[in-house]
């Protein structure tokens, strides 16, 4: 039986921040995939770190901070490793509200002109953040390979089908056979529930589209509204996003979504008007019942971490770093109780 310190279900950013914390730790760390690491919601992603979006939860500010301190280190570390980077595409963004925060100023016409040139405001007010996007793909390139470099076993295609947890290990049956750990995380994001039914978790399918947009007017800030986000690529190129959409595991890139996308990134910033669609795609994000992350232990063995929904970039390292610390017996320095299993109705053994 092959057997491993810790065994991960889930091969996305909260999967192999969290191993690269464990092996920092000193532990020996095998992760599983159904499919190719990375390859799901991690690479879908916009790639903003956007802890400052007056639309995020309250809940989350602890868990952001922590993982904005950490995000410099963890991508020098994940270059060192792999030898491959993530540069940091952008360091502003532009956000709309409808209504401005306590205490915050809006940017000026001329100001927010200066920055977007051609942004219809929509009856929004704009403020500007300092805040970093880099390109979820090349994240996508740079993160399984540093793992490989740092140790980590790490078997892709090869599906953990079920956990039994005992006292004092956990047995796994995957894909390729049985497997032995003495610690188990579920990092499965919208797969979770697969390996535990009682998670309130679904798929949450966005649309996301790239726009080459040719000629001198470019931006170099993240454009984001209500509605719609949009973000420079380097060149000419601009990730925009992103549906909601509960239609389950419907891979399927809808020509009506897309063109709905676009057309009200085209109403935000109107030079998108003389853009070209070059690529679309969809991802499945991990949404839980009330939108929150769900990190908690769910048995004497075993742990979980999802329901991460928009946030998974922005929240990985955070993540990561609190889990080794407690799945190693350590105080995890943040508090974690507004993301634990108890806020919801779940069966006692699942809580």
């Amino acid at each position: 039986m092959n057997c491993a310190d810790v065994a991960i279900a889930g091969a996305g950013i909260i999967g192999l921040t969290t191993a690269l914390e464990l092996m920092a730790a000193g532990c020996s760390v095998t992760v599983f995939d159904q499919s190719e690491a990375m390859s799901e919601a991690s690479r879908a992603a916009a790639g903003m770190l956007a802890a400052g979006d007056p639309e995020n939860p309250a809940e989350l500010r602890e868990l952001s901070c922590l993982s904005l301190t950490l995000y410099s280190e963890f991508l020098a570390h994940v270059e060192s490793l792999s030898g491959k980077s993530t540069p940091v595409r952008t360091t502003r963004t532009v956000q709309g509200v409808h209504h401005l925060p306590p205490g915050a100023k809006a940017l000026t016409a001329t100001e927010l002109q200066a920055l977007a040139p051609g942004t219809n405001t929509g009856g929004c007010s704009f403020l500007l953040l300092e805040e970093r996007s880099f390109d979820a793909w090349d994240l996508a390139e740079s993160l399984p390979a540093a793992a490989r470099s740092a140790g980590i076993e790490l078997r892709e295609r090869t599906a953990v089908q079920s956990v039994r947890g005992g006292k004092s290990d956990v047995e796994l049956v995957t894909a390729a056979g049985t497997f032995s750990a003495g610690a188990f995380l579920n990092a499965t994001g919208a797969w979770a529930p697969i390996l535990d039914h009682a998670l309130p978790v679904v798929p949450r399918k966005g649309h996301l589209l790239t726009a080459e947009l040719p000629g001198e007017v470019q931006m170099h800030c993240v454009l984001r509204s209500p509605s719609v986000y949009v973000v420079p690529r380097g060149g000419i190129r601009y990730t925009i996003g992103s549906t909601v959409e509960d239609v389950g595991f419907d891979r399927t890139v809808d020509p009506l979504r897309i063109q709905e996308l676009f057309s009200r990134a085209m109403v935000l910033w109107s030079p998108l008007r003389e853009a070209n669609i070059a690529e679309t795609w969809v991802g499945f994000r991990p949404g839980s019942e009330d939108g929150l992350p769900i990190i908690d232990r769910t048995s004497e063995n075993c742990w979980v971490a999802t329901g991460h929904f928009r946030n998974g970039i922005l929240l990985g390292p955070g993540t990561g770093r609190v889990l080794s610390q407690w799945m190693t017996g350590r105080q995890p320095e943040i508090d974690l109780s507004p993301f634990r299993c108890g806020r919801f109705a779940l069966s006692p053994a699942s809580s």
